[in-house]
């Protein structure tokens, strides 16, 4: 059972050297970082808490395939795993359809492209060398020069049962959204189907504090509209720290490997210390 923290979108890229290096001091096992269209960009991030800490595992959460050329994607990833053995979690996801249609990349098949480019940046960072004429990928004799010795866990941000279904076939780990409640996590980790080392992260809001209820409505709203489920039916680890951590524990008791705290607010670390003294 591991605990992550996200660094919310939100927050201004410069705080998170000094973010990651608080981290870095606590009993908290990842820092994950995203990558949404307009905000950041998730290798950059990584790249900047790798270097600003020694300890903690950096997820990348989640890069999408369709802005995402495989090779140059296994050539970041590999350039971070050698400078940084054994702390990177790398998820691919198939993206915000609208916002991959934004920008000209939506996919005729985001499937099958997201199979395509797990299986070809697997390969590269085993350091095989790859040709693939797929629906979506076209690779042609390719290979990495300096793969890294210790390649990248690579994970599937995903929701829908065909998407679960495939990170359980061509991924290390399935990275589930925040909000989810323990009944439907259990269902869909069924879904994803996996045996053996298949991690499954997901993620969830936090908030420790007596005004608990106010500050998490926007974000209920938000991702109620992207769970297609009312406001009431989004899981937030919220409340006392006792409610936030009994929050926290019936995630992992679903199922869930790593559970990624997106703590909500002004001061987001601080909810993380109240979390931790209750863990």
């Amino acid at each position: 059972m591991r605990l992550g923290v996200v660094f919310d979108r939100d927050l201004p890229p410069e705080s998170l050297p000094s973010f990651a290096r608080e981290l870095d001091g606590t009993a908290v096992s990842d820092l994950w970082v995203v990558e949404d269209l307009g905000w950041t960009g998730a290798i950059s991030s990584a790249a900047t808490a790798l270097a600003a800490t020694s300890r903690l595992r950096v997820g990348i959460g989640i890069t999408p395939a369709p802005l995402r050329n495989p090779m140059l994607l296994a050539m970041e990833l590999a350039n971070l795993a050698r400078l940084h053995p054994g702390r990177l979690a790398a998820g691919i996801g198939h993206g915000v359809q609208a916002w991959m249609r934004q920008v000209g990349a939506a996919a005729a098949s985001p499937l099958s492209l997201l199979e395509e480019t797990i299986t070809s940046v697997r390969a590269l960072l085993r350091g095989e060398t790859v040709t693939l004429h797929g629906r979506e990928v076209s690779l042609d004799g390719v290979r990495l020069v300096h793969p890294p010795a210790e390649p990248p866990p690579v994970l599937a941000g995903v929701v829908n049962p065909r998407s679960l279904a495939l990170s359980g076939r061509v991924a290390q780990g399935t990275i589930l959204p925040e909000g989810l409640a323990p009944e439907r996590l259990r269902s869909m980790i069924e879904g994803i189907g996996a045996t053996g080392d298949h991690e499954v992260v997901a993620f969830v809001h936090l908030y420790v504090g007596d005004d608990a209820g106010t500050a998490m409505r926007r974000a209920a709203e938000e991702q109620a509209g992207f769970l297609q489920v009312a406001p009431e039916e989004v899981v937030m680890a919220a409340g006392s720290p006792e409610e936030a951590s009994a929050q926290v524990r019936a995630l992992w008791e679903a199922g869930v490997s790593t559970v990624a705290v997106r703590p909500v607010g002004a001061d987001p670390l601080s909810h993380v210390h109240r979390l931790l003294s209750a863990l």
